[in-house]
């Protein structure tokens, strides 16, 4: 394929990305991921109980909390001082049900897994960004809960990560940078796990409709960059 993109890249390759483990010395698992200029800060916090509609049920629970830092955007964000609200409460679910399919929450027990994940410069996949990183602060702490011999390692199910992709300019493009995302005709997230299966597929047309062919492209493009992303983060994992 020709480079066509306006950071050189080809079609079906990912920004530079990075993971840095123990960025947060207070937290049980922490991680700094870097994909091209986007930026996410992801900590994980272990707390003992679970919520109440939970309770008494043997299983443990994971959760997010997400949010832009107010010059991590191009015009400044206002802090959301009230509460999350919709695009913000959107994403924090995306980020917990995608970081609950790699556990086994009755092998966690009755305990509490909270991400957060706080945007310190976007530009664009942030939500994937925070979900490929917060996987790494996850599993992070989980392995120091395994280390203390609090909970088996059983608790670990097949480890997830997350990708943009999109249609610009009538081309199929992994990892969308947002000058790419606020052009492109197909916009779509995708969770997958290290087996290949699927958490989440979130895609809309931008404008007009898209065909079976080009969601199959799309799909094919997203398999090919979390294959990546699992890799990068098995090694942060291992240096963390």
């Amino acid at each position: 394929m020709a480079a066509v993109r306006s950071d050189g890249r080809e079609p079906d390759e990912l920004r530079p990305v990075t993971i840095e483990t123990g960025s947060i010395i207070h937290a049980e698992g922490s991680a700094l991921i870097r994909m091209g200029n986007t930026v996410v800060l992801c900590a994980a916090t272990v707390q003992d109980g679970v919520p109440n509609w939970l309770r008494d049920q043997g299983k443990g629970w994971i959760t997010a909390e997400y949010a832009l830092l107010p010059r991590s955007t191009q015009v400044r964000t206002p802090r959301e001082r009230s509460g999350a609200r919709g695009r913000t409460y959107e994403i924090q679910r995306l980020i917990g049900r995608s970081l609950r399919a790699s556990v086994d929450l009755e092998e966690l027990g009755e305990r509490t897994i909270i991400i957060d994940a706080d945007v310190l410069q976007a530009d664009g996949g942030t939500r994937t960004a925070a979900i490929t990183g917060g996987y790494v602060a996850l599993a992070l702490a989980l392995r120091r809960l395994v280390e203390k011999r609090e909970i088996s390692a059983r608790v670990f199910k097949p480890a997830v990560a997350a990708v943009s992709v999109g249609v610009v300019d009538g081309i199929p493009m992994l990892d969308l940078t947002y000058d790419e995302d606020v052009r492109a005709e197909v916009d779509m997230n995708v969770v997958m796990n290290a087996v290949g299966e699927f958490v989440e597929i979130q895609g809309t047309a931008e404008a007009g409709t898209f065909s079976r062919r080009t969601l199959d492209s799309l799909l094919d493009l997203a398999w090919k960059g979390i294959q990546e992303l699992l890799r990068i983060q098995q090694e942060a994992i291992r240096g963390g």
